[in-house]
Parts: C-alpha cells; structure tokens; sequence
C-alpha cells in the first residue's frame, strides 16, 4: 500500500509539473489551416485532481480495511 500511495503522490507531483510546463510554454498559434490546440495545461491540472481524488479513497479504503492505522494525537486530546 505504501507503494501505491507514494506512486501517487509521484503522478500527482509530474502532473502539477507539466501543467507549469505548459503555462510557461503559453500557446502558440496554429498553423494556417490547422485547428487550434487543446489546453494542455488544463488537461494536466485535470489528472491532477483525479490522481487526488484516488489517493484519497485508497487511503479512506486502507482504513476501514485496518491495512493502516492512524497515529498521531489521540481523539479527545
């Protein structure tokens, strides 16, 4: 499990960096006689936010399946 969280907080991490990558880029304008690009960076904040959202259930699916226990301050200290 250790694995698979750190995977992806890795995934998480590359995409927030090519979303930076494609800001700095900027767009450049097409060709004549071709279609404008698609937003790249928009696309990389996307799989940011879905890379996010399964981390968060396989940490909350972790826990219920007592493959990892919370540690830190007691509840009601």
């Amino acid at each position: 499990m250790n694995i698979l969280v750190a995977l992806a907080f890795v995934a998480i991490l590359a995409s927030l960096a090519f979303a930076l990558i494609f800001m700095l880029r900027g767009n450049e304008p097409p060709a004549e006689g071709q279609a404008p690009k698609k937003g790249n960076m928009a696309t990389a904040l996307a799989f940011r936010v879905g890379f996010s959202i399964v981390l968060f259930i396989c940490v909350l699916i972790s826990w219920k399946m007592g493959w990892i226990n919370p540690t830190g301050i007691p509840p009601g200290g």
